[in-house]
């Protein structure tokens, strides 16, 4: 059983696409992501600097659109098909960490790769207005008894944004908070301050739901045409409406990955496919899915590793309504 994952914000890098883009149909879908979002996604990604692709209006465009589009070149599936409905059991499982659960609701069906890509353009844009009103940010905690990182959180008026799994949570709250956590951090924690632009998936991202909001009232979604998981609470969702109303509100409530890899095991994935720009959520794999195997599609040199996972591991698909196992259905806060 094959699940497709898509990266999350801090996945991008300097020239990124570079190697990508001499692959004509590639080439054609960045150049149709550059219309629905209205950026340069060619230019962002081959010879913006990492300042200019950090902010988070550029870095979610383009990290959606190099998702869509590598799946697409990885399937060899031709840009005017629908994602969803061209997948033809290779792909079972569908999930994507923070504003990869958009690209992956277009892997799903549930949004078309333009309709995505106008979301996500107007999720990165509010999402930055959001943060320039007050000095906020992120730090990654890493290691260290979890019962005790969420009680050094709570005690410092922070909020655990990320729970990713595998010993890493990241969290969120203003600078002075911060500070006041990496100067007295869990015992055996390291805590490392993360170059965001602020306080993702917490309350101070509430004008950004507003937003986003208004713009999905314009979108009618489809079905899931393989199983979606939701950041909410790891669940799968059971009907387009739901999977984008929870897509919508995930931006103001903390990512609860952990529960993700939790269903994942329960569904019994045996391969997990991580789309361009791959590279973090495999390295988590390895520490929270114990016998799965992963390929990280990076460049085009992943290619024929990342078609031979799909020929060797898509199977029968679970049922979009299927109910995982209690522990995966903890609701997060």
């Amino acid at each position: 059983m094959l699940v497709v994952v898509c990266p999350g914000q801090g996945a991008q890098s300097p020239g990124m696409l570079a190697p990508w883009l001499e692959l004509p149909s590639f080439a054609s879908s960045i150049s149709r992501a550059s219309q629905a979002t209205g950026l340069d996604l060619v230019a962002h990604g081959t010879t913006s600097d990492a300042d200019t692709i950090r902010d988070t209006a550029v870095a979610q465009p383009l990290l959606v659109a190099s998702a869509l589009a590598s799946l697409r070149t990885v399937l060899e599936v031709g840009e005017d098909a629908p994602l969803g409905a061209a997948l033809g059991g290779r792909v079972d499982v569908t999930a994507g960490h923070s504003v990869g659960e958009l690209a992956a609701a277009a892997v799903a069906g549930v949004l078309t790769d333009e309709e995505a890509l106008r979301l996500v353009a107007v999720r990165g844009s509010a999402m930055a207005r959001a943060a320039a009103v007050t000095p906020t940010g992120m730090s990654a905690v890493l290691g260290g008894d979890p019962d005790e990182v969420l009680a050094a959180l709570e005690r410092h008026g922070l909020v655990p944004a990320n729970v990713n799994g595998g010993g890493q949570v990241v969290a969120a709250g203003t600078l002075e908070a911060l500070a006041a956590l990496a100067a007295d951090p869990p015992a055996k924690a390291r805590v490392i301050a993360l170059q965001v632009a602020g306080a993702f998936h917490t309350e101070h991202m509430a004008p950004a739901v507003a937003e986003l909001r208004a713009a999905a009232d314009a979108v009618a979604p489809g079905e899931p045409a393989v199983a979606l998981l939701t950041n909410s609470d790891g669940s799968v969702v059971a009907s387009g409406s739901r999977a984008l109303e929870l897509v919508v509100a995930q931006v103001a409530h903390p990512v609860r990955w952990d529960l993700c890899c939790t269903t994942l095991l329960d569904l019994g994935v045996t391969g997990l496919l991580e789309v361009a720009p791959g590279g973090v959520l495999t390295g988590l794999a390895r520490r929270t899915l114990p016998g799965v195997e992963t390929v990280a599609v990076k460049t085009p040199a992943d290619l024929d590793a990342a078609r031979d996972l799909v020929r060797r591991h898509a199977g029968s698909t679970p049922d979009a309504g299927s109910t995982p196992s209690a522990s995966s259905q903890e609701q997060s806060s």
